[in-house]
């Protein structure tokens, strides 16, 4: 079960802890995801918001992962300005890709379009969207010397989620692991998405 924090550290259960939080938390945990994704434990950061809760998530495919990346959610009963409201969605994701899309002069707006496109096809909204997509290319030496190049896409976003109940926070999940999904190189989840309107990325099986 993925680590719940707040300020001072509590249990989501335990008094003090905000009842919309409690639900949001159990909404993230009930949550049904594909099943390419894998969610594990992590310790929520303590300094970012009175509450806190997150998580992790990889993509594995044929037992192998070709994704990875984290989730937390926050909360300020009191509200946030720069935020404009009481939860911040915080997230990360990385996946290595095929060598020859590290110069694709439209990698990053393909990376952020995925996470924007995915927010829309689970029916969810949000405000105050922001983050960073950067690739990163790797050549070995010494040692190393014998493993091929790499380069990998690394999307930072954050948002603040519109909701009317705490179920809604499930589909705020679902549609960051389909942009983990999409950055390892599967196909859109949704039978009905538009040909086209979503294409992932080549993926490239990770070297262990």
């Amino acid at each position: 079960m993925a680590a719940v924090s707040g300020h001072p550290a509590k249990e989501d259960g335990a008094p003090g802890v905000p009842s919309a939080f409690r639900e949001a938390v159990d909404a993230l945990r009930a949550a049904r995801l594909r099943p390419e994704v894998v969610i594990g434990d992590t310790p929520a950061p303590r300094k970012l918001a009175p509450h806190a809760f997150a998580l992790t998530a990889t993509v594995e495919v044929d037992g192998e992962e070709l994704a990875d990346g984290r989730l937390v959610l926050l909360h300020d009963p009191a509200g946030h300005e720069a935020w404009q409201g009481e939860f911040r969605v915080v997230t990360l994701g990385r996946a290595e890709l095929e060598p020859e899309m590290a110069h694709d002069p439209l990698l990053s707006e393909v990376g952020w379009s995925w996470l924007m496109d995915s927010l829309s096809q689970q029916g969810v909204r949000c405000v105050e969207p922001s983050g960073t997509v950067s690739r990163c290319s790797s050549q070995f030496f010494g040692g190393l010397s014998e493993r091929p190049s790499t380069t990998d896409i690394e999307i930072r976003a954050s948002w603040t989620p519109v909701v009317s109940s705490g179920a809604d926070f499930a589909g705020h999940l679902r549609a960051w692991c389909e942009l983990l999904c999409l950055c390892a190189g599967l196909p859109p989840h949704q039978p009905d998405s538009a040909p086209g309107l979503t294409v992932p990325l080549p993926a490239r099986r990770r070297q262990h």
